[in-house]
């Protein structure tokens, strides 16, 4: 005998939710950001919870003892909390760059997708952003939209950008100086479309540790 398709989705939804796990915050954790939205269009908010963890951290960006950073996606399921998705590895740590006090974390969920915005500096003058996209789709969370923007006070702004559900790419190098006698570089800018199939999941995806080859050159664009 045959389930009908909606009966079927029903007994999916309810296996998931009776094999989620309570959430409770882990002794030592220090949330930094909480907010809530719908991530997969079935009329009820999810909570986004951030912590710091009591984990020291071992990022080669992390120079000041920092700790790992976890993000927690969490399903409210007949008045239970529960964890839909934990992550440790999307976030830079605590201790990430030159001036850690002045880094910024920015969540948002816009248009059913979560939104993750970290901004740090690598020196005295070099800052570094990166913007990423996801969306839930086939039962998890995959990498849409990257965007990677590295900028000097002075000498340049290089932007990588990626729609991975169209394939476009842009790279974007803009010069310029502080310094009236310097040579400035011409600026450079490249479009094309490259096949990210399949996409990348949340958890499987690390920052700045991808890479696809440019079109008609020797360079390689990371992600």
């Amino acid at each position: 005998m045959r389930i009908p398709f909606f009966t079927a989705l029903l007994l999916s939804v309810s296996f998931q939710a009776q094999n989620l796990k309570d959430f409770n915050i882990p002794k030592g954790y220090q949330k930094i950001t909480e907010i809530k939205g719908d991530l997969d269009k079935d009329g009820k908010d999810e909570t986004i919870f951030v912590f710091n963890t009591n984990i020291k951290s071992n990022s080669q960006f992390d120079n000041n003892n920092g700790v790992v950073r976890a993000l927690y996606i969490i399903k409210d399921n007949n008045g239970k909390s529960q964890v839909w998705k934990e992550n440790k590895t999307l976030l830079f740590s605590s201790g990430t760059g030159f001036y850690p006090k002045d880094n910024s974390l920015n969540i948002e969920i816009k248009s059913n997708t979560l939104i993750v915005e970290q901004q740090f500096s690598t020196n005295s003058r070099h800052t570094q952003t990166y913007r990423h996209i996801f969306r839930f789709q086939n039962g998890d969370f995959y990498l849409i939209g990257s965007r990677d923007e590295f900028n000097d006070t002075c000498d340049f702004e290089f932007l990588n950008e990626i729609n991975f559900s169209t394939g476009k790419a842009v790279i974007d190098k803009k010069y310029s100086s502080c310094d009236d006698d310097v040579k400035i570089p011409d600026d450079y800018y490249k479009e094309f479309i490259h096949p990210f199939k399949p996409l990348i999941r949340m958890n499987d995806f690390r920052i700045g540790e991808n890479k696809i080859k440019v079109p008609g050159s020797d360079e390689y664009l990371y992600f």
